[in-house]
């Protein structure tokens, strides 16, 4: 019995001989799924950055082409500005479809012809910061479910805020060389205006009635010799209300919050009451201001 012993050992050692290539094999193909698995994160990390950043120059894109024909009408050969900003968003693959809709927009109209309905809809969101979105719409329940779906998926609640914000006519003039806030005060108390100040690109912005906002703004543009860049109501934050942003996850999720809206059509405005804390870094801070109206 003790013969076929070594032969047994022999089996098992050539068996073991055998599979030893394998393991070796199936080890050595571990780092690649890791090197494939981290690619393609950094693959779709980078497509959902570039989606983000062409979705908000659409919706940048088309809120100039709905301003312009608020300000001079849809003919374009009559309305430069207009020409140029549907020159611009051409050059910028914006569809068709969401040109039209932005031109029959601006004249207060659906694609279809229907006039359209203004929503406003008061909500809370996180970090206690308020914030009232205005949306033009076809069909005002189904973009009311929309919106909030948006402020509960955000984790923000629909709430009364509107005592925390004043409303207001904005005008934005265009930059002109050597003309600032002091150069057109006294013909901007004249007419009427509330406040003037200039913004961080040194436009001259005024502040108004909401009821006179465009005929001050006609009145002031013939004047001063200068172009409007917008003409618009808006909900202009309380001071003693406002909410300084801190925490960055909080602000996180506004900015996907606001991403959000960007997709929804007809958005007019969002307005917050908040302010920068100093726990915010400033490219965090200057992204979020440039997705809302204040």
């Amino acid at each position: 019995m003790s013969a076929p012993l070594p032969l047994f050992r022999a089996a098992a050692a050539a068996c073991t001989c055998r599979r030893a290539p394998r393991q070796l094999r199936c080890l050595s193909s571990t780092p690649v799924s890791q090197s494939g698995h981290s690619k393609w994160a950094s693959i779709k990390h980078d497509k959902a950055k570039n989606d983000a950043g062409k979705s908000k120059q659409r919706a940048t894109l088309t809120r100039d082409i709905s301003q312009a024909v608020k300000l001079a009408g849809p003919d374009a050969d009559m309305n430069p500005r207009l020409a140029l900003a549907l020159v611009t968003a051409k050059k910028n693959a914006v569809p068709k479809a969401s040109i039209e809709a932005a031109v029959a927009r601006g004249q207060g109209l659906s694609t279809s012809g229907a006039a359209l309905e203004s929503l406003v809809l008061e909500a809370v969101l996180p970090a206690a910061v308020a914030a009232i979105i205005e949306c033009q719409t076809d069909n005002k329940l189904r973009a009311l479910a929309d919106l909030r779906l948006i402020v509960k998926e955000a984790g923000g609640t629909v709430s009364t805020v509107g005592y925390m914000f004043e409303k207001k006519g904005r005008i934005i003039l265009h930059k002109k060389d050597g003309v600032g806030a002091d150069e057109v005060l006294e013909a901007a108390l004249d007419a009427g205006v509330l406040d003037v100040v200039e913004d961080e690109q040194g436009r001259v912005v005024l502040f108004t009635e909401p009821a006179r906002t465009k005929t001050t703004a006609e009145t002031l543009a013939k004047q001063l010799q200068m172009e409007v860049e917008e003409s618009d109501i808006i909900y202009d934050p309380n001071e003693d209300t406002k909410v300084a942003l801190d925490d960055e996850e909080a602000a996180a999720k506004l900015n996907a919050f606001l991403d959000e809206l960007q997709e929804v059509q007809g958005i007019q405005g969002v307005y917050m009451n908040w302010s920068k804390g100093s726990g915010l870094p400033e490219e965090l801070w200057d992204e979020l201001r440039g997705k809302v109206a204040v």
